[in-house]
C-alpha cells in the first residue's frame, strides 16, 4: 500500500503533441523548463509548454502538471494507482509521465481544481 504522497502543482500550462514516428525532434520541443519526449514505432510524443508547438502540429494544449515529490524507489508499488484511481472515479482524465525519480500527473487545466480537491483527501498538495 502506498503511503501518503506529497504533490506540487507546477506553474506552466503544457501541450501534449503527436508527430510522425520518424520526425526529427524539433527545437521548440526542448525549449522550456519542463518537457518530455518519447519515440515509439508509432509516434513521436512530446509534452512541452503551451505556445511552443507550431499551429500545424497535432497538439492538445491546456494541461497542468502535478509533480510527485520524490525520489520514489522504482520498486514502490501502487504509486500511479494511488493517483489515477480516485481521479478516474471522479471522471478526470490524466496523462502520466514517469521518470527515474518521480511521476508527473497531467490533468486538463479546467479540471485542475477538482483534481486537487480529489487528491487532497488522500495526499498532500502544494499549490
Amino acid at each position: 500500500m502506498v503511503k501518503t504522497l506529497e504533490l506540487a502543482v507546477l506553474p506552466d500550462r503544457l501541450a501534449i503533441c503527436r508527430l510522425p514516428e520518424d520526425a526529427p525532434i524539433p527545437q521548440w520541443a526542448v525549449a522550456g523548463e519542463f518537457f518530455a519526449i518519447v519515440r515509439t514505432e508509432e509516434e513521436l510524443s512530446i509534452v512541452c509548454p503551451d505556445g511552443h508547438p507550431p499551429a500545424e502540429t497535432e497538439a492538445d494544449p491546456g494541461w497542468r502538471a502535478l509533480k510527485v515529490q520524490g525520489p520514489i524507489a522504482l520498486s514502490e508499488i501502487g504509486v500511479a494507482a494511488a493517483l489515477t484511481t480516485p481521479l478516474a472515479a471522479a471522471g478526470i482524465p490524466v496523462f502520466l509521465i514517469s521518470t527515474y525519480d518521480t511521476d508527473y500527473l497531467l490533468v486538463r487545466e479546467a479540471m485542475l481544481s477538482k483534481a486537487v480537491r480529489v487528491l487532497s483527501s488522500r495526499h498532500t498538495i502544494r499549490t
